[in-house]
């Protein structure tokens, strides 16, 4: 492959990255019961160092956030702590790393709670068979707790106070993950969300939410340094509705307006695709997006170019392949071998294993 956009630099909020390779936020359930950051998870990220960007793991940003075993937070002090330590390594070896902010919503249950149901849009159960991973073991969805606007204004603080805390754990940025069928997700999709309150009904009611969440984190950070994801294809967590395109159009168009540090869109349909419609595509978004625009999931090198050459993306996110392949930007750039991605089993919770015991390709 002779020319290789991948590996040309790119300007972010007063940063120049080195390529525009991504790491994309792979929760990977290392941080334990106290959800406190830990070594290991620094040299996780040290090894995956040489990517233009990283982006964290989803990391709650408050106990209702909560609804994956082991995930790390950033609403306490440790936390913020553990982070830092990161994010000091992270530094010392190149890296540029931001914060993905997370709260699961009803992809949640009580067990995470202390009894207390998960917090949603509307009182409607994920409908997925597979169930959830508890404290105490795999059991179904529930049905969530219709959000008051008193827990909403909760939320939108406690947004607030994990971008205080990113920043005193000194991240580069921050995420705000508004894809996957978590919270922000919910009240997008007009399936989820049957508010009849100004949260709810017409598009611009959905976007309230996630509009009042950034507005709050903007007056912590500069525009620049912070992004936003979407996944207007996805299915997980029983996502999707006939009006998806006309959502996540109006979305992409208000961030637009902030002048956000980018816009990262799951356009790639390896995690699922709802099936209401012809995928929306990267070239979609760049109609309505001027700012620097991330494409993510299942992409391979030759993909990657073809959206940056063409115009469509900015940036490409990586994420199976970078966990079994440390040195992913090493290896395209000179067409080393890849390492096959492995077992999913081995990705979730545990130490080393399966996590931080790949090795970088050594040429012979």
């Amino acid at each position: 492959m002779t020319d290789k956009h991948l590996f040309k630099p790119i300007q972010w909020a007063g940063e120049t990255l080195n390529n525009r390779m991504v790491l994309a936020p792979l929760t990977r359930g290392r941080a334990g019961e106290t959800r406190v950051p830990i070594d290991i998870m620094g040299d996780y990220y040290v090894q995956r160092a040489s990517g233009g960007l990283l982006i964290t793991e989803a990391t709650g940003i408050s106990s209702e956030a909560n609804g994956w075993v082991g995930a790390p937070g950033i609403y306490t002090e440790e936390m913020t702590h553990g982070w830092k330590a990161i994010n000091e390594r992270v530094h010392a070896a190149g890296g540029k790393i931001v914060l993905q902010m997370w709260h699961t919503g009803r992809a949640s249950h009580s067990d995470f709670h202390n009894g207390e149901l998960p917090l949603s849009a509307s009182a409607i159960a994920i409908n997925d068979d597979g169930g959830i991973h508890t404290p105490n073991g795999k059991k179904p969805f529930e049905v969530p707790r219709a959000m008051t606007k008193e827990d909403i204004a909760r939320t939108v603080a406690d947004y607030k106070q994990a971008a205080v805390n990113a920043k005193a754990a000194g991240f580069d940025g921050l995420e705000v993950h508004a894809a996957n069928g978590y919270l922000l997700n919910q009240f997008l999709d007009s399936r989820s969300n049957q508010r009849d309150d100004e949260y709810g009904g017409s598009v611009e009611n959905r976007y309230r939410f996630l509009g009042e969440v950034l507005s709050a984190i903007l007056e912590v950070w500069p525009a620049e340094k912070v992004g936003v994801r979407l996944s207007p294809n996805g299915v997980f967590n029983d996502m999707g509705a006939d009006d998806f395109r006309e959502t996540f159009l109006y979305v992409a168009k208000q961030l637009n307006e902030l002048k956000l540090g980018y816009l990262h869109v799951m356009d790639g349909l390896a995690f699922g695709f709802h099936q209401r419609g012809e995928p929306m595509t990267l070239a979609e978004f760049r109609s309505v997006y001027n700012g620097l625009l991330i494409g993510n999931c299942g992409y391979d090198q030759a993909a990657a170019e073809q959206r940056i050459a063409d115009g469509d993306a900015d940036m490409i996110a990586f994420g199976r392949p970078w966990i079994t392949n440390p040195d992913l930007p090493a290896r395209f750039e000179h067409d080393y071998p890849l390492a096959p991605s492995d077992d999913m089993s081995r990705w979730y919770g545990g130490g080393a294993e399966g996590y931080s015991d790949y090795p970088a390709y050594k040429p012979q």
